[in-house]
């Protein structure tokens, strides 16, 4: 019911790709030849941007399930969760210890046809071969017929595009998915980062009472990222917080008008990301998040996001989550 992956996850996002200097004692220095002979191009990062380089092992799980994993034996549902600044560009070497091919395919970012990770574009990868997929980031800018071009900043992910079809539907399933985060520039750095992923009627590829316990204490700064996967829409509600339905979810100032959510609707391969502060004008406790489409969260899609004190004691108790996800209203 903990989160066990979150360690790894922050780890590898806030101490190691928000400050560049560390990123060597992370993840290796190079890639020697891989680099070259998968890419189209040479890695180099757009201006004022960081190359960086990891390494994921695809892996398999128990119950026939697969994951994605920063080290061999260590793989996770969902995989890692990888963060950028606008600008870096990310080297990603990919070890297939499956018994399928398989690859990786990114959306919101740059790439070539090479780090496409499709059937279609000769970019996956064999049983027991590597490959190495580049990324890159860009800030904003302006076009030379005065137009603007968006940066990549955004709540993103990655996935397999192989494994049971050319669409990768068997892997998905599976869990070969993760999180993306590109940042701006001066953005707003949370305490603790945690990922939903709907996957058909499953969290994380799990149902309550066995889904994700997020924890946090009261006054985190905590970040949310949502992804959806498979073949239904869900709605994404936490009880207790609000956020701003914007890039960060955090009002940019008094005159800001976007509009203020506790929920949001997802689609297949849609993704947002936001950040509140744990028990913000509501306290400490044991908070419900949730799919609100009534049926999905009936059938076990719901889990806790636990905001405690700062001695860690949480107030009032708590239903067993084999009954709370069937009572009414929740």
């Amino acid at each position: 019911m903990t989160d066990s992956g979150a360690g790894v996850r922050r780890l590898l996002s806030r101490r190691s790709f928000a400050t560049g200097a560390v990123a060597a004692a992370v993840v290796p220095a190079a890639l020697g030849t891989a680099a070259a002979a998968t890419s189209d191009k040479p890695a180099a990062a757009d201006k004022g941007g960081d190359v960086r380089n990891l390494t994921l092992y695809m892996e398999k799980l128990p119950n026939g399930e697969m994951g994605y994993g920063l080290r061999p034996g260590e793989a996770t549902i969902p995989g890692p969760l990888i963060e950028l600044t606008e600008g870096d560009t990310m080297n990603i070497e990919v070890v297939n210890n499956l018994d399928v091919a398989a690859s990786l395919h990114v959306h919101g970012l740059d790439y070539d046809v090479a780090s496409d990770g499709t059937k279609m574009n000769d970019s996956v990868v064999q049983p027991g071969e590597r490959r190495t997929y580049v990324w890159r980031t860009h800030a904003p800018g302006k076009r030379h017929d005065g137009t603007w071009e968006a940066g990549s900043a955004g709540y993103w992910h990655y996935h397999d595009h192989n494994v049971g079809t050319e669409h990768g539907t068997g892997g998905i399933k599976k869990g070969l998915y993760g999180p993306v985060v590109v940042r701006r520039k001066g953005d707003v750095l949370p305490d603790k980062q945690f990922t939903v992923v709907f996957n058909d009627m499953t969290i994380n590829n799990r149902t309550a009472p066995n889904t994700p316990m997020f924890k946090a204490v009261r006054g985190e700064r905590v970040e949310f990222i949502v992804i959806t996967h498979g073949d239904f829409f869900h709605t994404f509600h936490v009880h207790g917080h609000r956020w701003v339905d914007n890039r960060t979810g955090i009002l940019e100032g008094p005159q800001d008008v976007s509009r203020v959510i506790d929920t949001k609707t997802t689609g297949p391969a849609d993704s947002f990301g936001f950040q509140v502060i744990a028990g913000e004008r509501v306290g400490a406790g044991h908070w419900m998040y949730h799919c609100h489409v009534q049926s999905h969260s009936d059938m076990g899609m719901s889990g806790v996001f636990m905001v405690t004190e700062a001695d860690g004691s949480v107030p009032g108790g708590m239903h067993d989550m084999h009954d709370m996800h069937n009572m009414p209203g929740m």
